[in-house]
């Protein structure tokens, strides 16, 4: 048993997410397009396309919504520990994405249908061509455009299966460029953000929340978190093949508002590579001025991990993600863990007050040797009565979270047999994102209740 587990329980006491908080978002969002639509008809968007210009109105609408989403997508992902609390980083990250494919159509329509209506029947790329050329911020304008494009690309799925992650995380960086480099021509150019007193204050107030909350909480709070904890690496411990945990200490750790299963973004001060940020697991509860994270190698910055010497100093951002505990309210928990999903799940293991024989883990994993962490997974058997299961092999075929050898019983057939209580529990899962969809689809299969099971993906 290592020192970094609890021997007992340990919930931490931290607050919870107002109730109000998702519907109040979702509609927040809603209304920034309302307003959006208003200001545009309020500036003679109706008039004009009654008025035989609808093209160029079209084109002044579509880019006030492609405006309007592009900072809400900034928002969704500016850490904003609230709406991390309330939305989780998954959902957090879809919406992200969502948003930001669906703002940069809107953009491309924005320039056909502009450029259309400025030609008047001239040939479109030359009118094209001018106006990037000769109106006020068209010229970086077009170069935000270019770097949103790469971001787009770069988010695709194909693509990102191609990156590495560092790689796709450092391109999505440009995000930021591409916005505030569209700020200029909106400002110059745009009569919908310049023409009356309402449209002025509406396009301020959200530019201005949008950087401001990307300065305060990823750059501020890390800054003010990182001095006032200040940690370094203790120990390094091979867990397995490919499989390597850092024990970390710090001051003031019990103050840190984190709960078991959330993750941190980490930077090790170990020489090239450190200005890239890896997401990694808490995989003990966070216990005294101790903290454990395991990571398997599979890229630049998760391989580095091995080779760490103690005394690094060590960056953060976080906690992140909503695969905690806040919501248990009592139940037996089932927790489901493939590969390196067993990380945030065996820290809740330590953190959640389960009476004896009320949980079970279920551990997918390739082979017998890639189960890890099993001293502590017999300590908890044997300690707190938790239930293992243990299932090794070759993936099957198509969409199930089994191995190879029992796909023929069914996937929610075999969870209710590992998890007999299956439909009366709380779910957690962590793993690959196809496996944990096939997972979640087995235990709503199983009689869970929807509002009752929890994921976590290994995905970005």
């Amino acid at each position: 048993m290592t020192a970094t587990t609890a021997p007992a329980a340990v919930r931490r006491r931290l607050p919870g997410t107002p109730a109000w908080w998702p519907g109040a978002g979702a509609a927040a969002a809603a209304l920034s397009l309302l307003i959006v639509t208003v200001l545009w008809a309020g500036n003679g968007g109706v008039s004009e396309v009654t008025g035989g210009d609808a093209i160029t109105a079209i084109g002044r609408l579509t880019g006030l919504y492609a405006s309007d989403l592009l900072l809400l997508q900034v928002l969704l992902m500016a850490r904003i520990p609230l709406a991390e609390r309330a939305f989780g980083q998954d959902r957090l990250a879809r919406w992200h994405r969502w948003t930001g494919f669906t703002s940069f159509w809107l953009m491309v329509l924005h320039i056909v249908t502009i450029t259309v209506g400025y030609a008047a029947g001239a040939n479109p790329f030359t009118t094209l061509w001018d106006l990037v050329l000769t109106y006020p911020g068209m010229l970086l304008a077009a170069a935000g455009t270019v770097a949103l494009v790469m971001v787009v690309v770069t988010s695709m799925r194909a693509a990102r299966r191609r990156l590495r992650y560092e790689s796709w995380h450092l391109q999505h960086l440009y995000a930021y460029l591409g916005v505030g480099l569209a700020l200029p021509h909106q400002i110059w150019t745009g009569g919908d953000f310049t023409g009356t007193a309402w449209a002025r204050a509406y396009w301020w107030t959200l530019y201005l929340a949008a950087a401001g909350a990307v300065l305060a909480y990823r750059i501020a709070l890390p800054l003010i978190r990182n001095r006032r904890h200040r940690l370094t690496v203790s120990r390094v411990v091979a867990e397995g093949p490919g499989l390597t945990s850092v024990y970390l200490t710090g001051e003031r750790l019990a103050d840190l508002p984190v709960r078991a299963g959330q993750f941190f973004h980490w930077r090790f001060l170990d020489g090239p590579g450190w200005t890239r940020a890896n997401p990694f697991s808490l995989s003990a509860t966070p216990h005294g001025d101790a903290l454990r994270i395991t990571v398997k190698a599979a890229g630049d910055g998760s391989s580095r991990m091995a080779g760490l010497k103690p005394g690094t100093r060590v960056l953060f951002e976080g906690p992140y993600g909503k695969l905690t505990g806040e919501s248990w309210a009592g139940e037996p928990i089932v927790l489901m863990a493939c590969g390196i999903g067993i990380t945030p799940l065996l820290s809740l293991l330590g953190e959640l007050p389960y009476r004896d024989g009320e949980a079970t883990l279920v551990y997918r994993a390739r082979t017998d040797a890639d189960l890890a962490f099993r001293d502590e997974l017999e300590w908890f058997a044997d300690r707190r009565g938790v239930r293992l299961a243990h299932l090794t092999g070759a993936r099957a075929r198509g969409a199930s979270w089994l191995p190879g050898s029992l796909a023929g019983t069914g996937d929610a057939e075999a969870l209710r047999q590992v998890a007999p209580r299956i439909a009366a529990a709380r779910v957690y899962i962590c793993g690959p994102e196809e496996w944990a969809a096939a997972a979640k689809a087995a235990a709503l299969a199983a009689g869970a209740r929807p509002d009752r099971v929890h994921t976590e993906l290994f995905a970005w």
